[in-house]
């Protein structure tokens, strides 16, 4: 005899076929779903029961605990969540699909910007991202989730507050859109063909000076309340790692410029050109070190645009700093020497070269003697170490990469 789609759970009773549901795993539900249509209606109904979300969903998305071990068993539970969604609901159109795990998903608090009040420790906007990456979007599905996003978390809105007013003054709001876009869709999307379309989905709609501040909002260095580092910038030289998630985003967008509509080389140099004054012009080692991180290829560009425009000053300014940062970080000095004769080449006149050449060593004497001076007032403000560290590693800077250039010259 033929069995039905359910086969022998048809002749169990709704209560009792429930609580055999209620026992199995995200994962164990995910697999009973493929044997037959009718089963996974019978699952995805029963998912879709208030009691279910609230023991499955509501209680594990609020995860505080720093042990790694524990963030892992919960990510996976989350993981196997978004692959039972998937086999579930394949079968539904992209619209059907992001209702249903919108109505499921809505009213759970640490998925939703400004509902949960334990960030940066809630790790509720991870587990959100996990879900939909296991929950498997071809590339069309992907335009159809970011709207979805938006719409579902009003991201747009929360946006417009953030990069209209003045840098910092809404600091929470800052953390939220940071803490989700950052949590949903770049760190569980690796690929950078993922996160390449995710950033352009955000920045897009907004002009440059909104991308740049948007770009520091979500990869910018954070202090250790959490609040983003808008004064560290500018007040003092901040260290390496705490610029290279906004090198790697900027990386990351000019690694996209090639035919294509969205983004040019000259777009990321006014982005990063609008960055570096916000939200005043940054230390000259910032800049030097965020330069040094894009790489040799946006370093020169930058360059190479204010020499064909004539601002020898600021050239010769930031070449004087990425030498003393060289020196700093271990780089190799040879590195800055190659960059100064690639940016000579821009020069087509052999006067302009050495207006050039004599600008930037003008400019040692002029960044010594600033150094100098923050040494003698260390004595007043209690920051003589530092001074005293910055002036001696300008020197001895100075001294390689001097000795360096003399280098190339007798080889020629």
């Amino acid at each position: 005899q033929r069995m039905s789609s359910q086969g022998l759970f048809e002749k169990l009773p709704a209560e009792v076929f429930g609580l055999i549901l209620d026992h199995l795993t995200a994962l164990e539900l995910s697999v009973f779903s493929m044997v037959s249509k009718s089963i996974s209606n019978c699952v995805l109904s029963h998912v879709s029961t208030l009691t279910w979300r609230n023991q499955k969903i509501l209680k594990k998305s609020h995860c505080t605990s720093p042990k790694a071990e524990h963030l892992n068993t919960v990510l996976d539970h989350f993981r196997s969540l978004g692959l039972l969604f998937k086999r579930c609901t394949l079968l539904l159109p992209t619209k059907e699909r992001l209702k249903f795990i919108s109505t499921t998903f809505s009213q759970i608090p640490c998925f939703m910007i400004e509902r949960c009040d334990a960030l940066p420790l809630c790790q509720g906007f991870v587990c959100y991202g996990v879900f939909l990456q296991a929950t498997g979007w071809d590339e069309l599905e992907c335009h159809r989730v970011f709207n979805f996003l938006s719409k579902t978390a009003h991201l747009q809105w929360k946006i417009e507050g953030a990069v209209t007013s003045n840098p910092g003054a809404c600091h929470w709001l800052e953390q939220e859109i940071r803490f989700f876009c950052r949590g949903v869709m770049f760190e569980q999307w690796k690929n950078r063909r993922d996160a390449y379309f995710w950033l352009t989905c955000i920045l897009r709609p907004w002009p440059i000076i909104n991308q740049a501040r948007l770009l520091f909002i979500l990869f910018g260095p954070l202090q250790s309340d959490g609040k983003l580092g808008w004064q560290d910038v500018w007040n003092g030289a901040v260290v390496h790692d705490a610029l290279w998630d906004l090198a790697k985003a900027i990386i990351l967008l000019y690694g996209n410029t090639d035919g294509n509509k969205n983004w040019s080389t000259d777009t990321i140099l006014a982005i990063i050109n609008e960055i570096i004054v916000m939200p005043q012009p940054w230390h000259m080692e910032n800049v030097a070190r965020l330069l040094i991180l894009c790489g040799n290829n946006i370093c020169y560009n930058v360059l190479a645009s204010k020499a064909l425009n004539g601002r020898l000053f600021e050239i010769s300014r930031i070449l004087i700093f990425l030498i003393l940062v060289s020196e700093k970080d271990g780089y190799c000095m040879n590195w800055v020497v190659t960059m100064i004769q690639q940016v000579c080449q821009v020069f087509t006149l052999h006067l302009e070269k050495r207006s050039f050449i004599e600008r930037m060593e003008n400019m040692f004497s002029e960044v010594t003697m600033e150094l100098v001076e923050q040494v003698l007032a260390g004595h007043q403000n209690g920051e003589l170490d530092t001074a005293l560290r910055s002036l001696n590693s300008l020197l001895i800077a100075n001294a390689h990469f001097h000795t360096d250039i003399f280098c190339v010259f007798l080889k020629k």
